[in-house]
């Protein structure tokens, strides 16, 4: 790579936020918004300390639902930093399934739901969002980071859903693939855009900072 290109390119460190209890007993969370447990708490300061050291940022920018602000704001304290809410990294809107089980939503929409764990690009969730709405505002807010901070490193904070739908689009790939690219609670993923717009991607779902961190 030439210096000149070096100079040019961003480098974006996606992370998902910690752990919250909807976490551990699998509920459909979206714009819903428990807060980070206590594991998630030493997860989100393991976070900052791992993309302090490998990845310094010089901005940081979050969903604004709680359990990513709170995520966001360990990793701009380590760098002296004040994260600011990014409204295109706002989590699904999962309507009338939010707070439920996949048992609870089973037993509504049964076909709904199976449609949503085999073809999650054609699910419009009743009363909520698809996949291809979610990405829209997600690749709209990446391109906001990216013009305000080309060639710089910066870190961005969302959720389960706003990371992979991110990823799938940076990737050239459709929303189908959206269960292929696994999202473990603070998992850190690096990805670079040159000044073509096209996307390096460099980590992927890194989680190795949390194995001391109590689950």
């Amino acid at each position: 790579m030439s210096k000149k290109l070096r100079e040019t390119v961003t480098s974006i460190v996606l992370v998902r936020h910690g752990q919250t209890a909807w976490n551990r007993h699998v509920r459909f969370r979206g714009q819903a918004d428990p807060a980070l447990d206590e594991v998630g708490l030493q997860q989100a300061a393991a976070t900052a300390r791992y993309v302090k050291k490998r990845w310094p940022v010089g901005a940081v920018y979050t969903s604004p639902m709680g359990r990513a602000m709170k995520t966001a704001e360990a990793i701009a304290k380590a760098h002296d930093l004040v994260a600011q809410p990014c409204q295109g990294l706002l989590d699904i809107d999962f309507g009338d399934w939010q707070g439920q089980s996949p048992d609870e939503v089973r037993e509504r929409y049964p076909d709904l739901l199976s449609a949503w764990f085999e073809r999650p690009d054609t699910v419009e969730v009743p009363g909520g969002e698809s996949l291809n709405i979610v990405q829209e505002r997600v690749v709209a807010g990446l391109e906001t980071v990216v013009e305000r901070h080309r060639g710089e490193r910066v870190a961005m904070v969302g959720h389960t859903v706003v990371n992979r739908v991110l990823l799938c689009a940076v990737l050239g790939l459709g929303n189908e693939h959206f269960w292929r690219l696994r999202q473990g609670t603070c998992a850190v993923n690096v990805f670079e855009i040159d000044e073509t717009g096209t996307a390096t991607l460099v980590v992927l779902n890194d989680t190795s900072h949390l194995q001391h961190v109590q689950r």
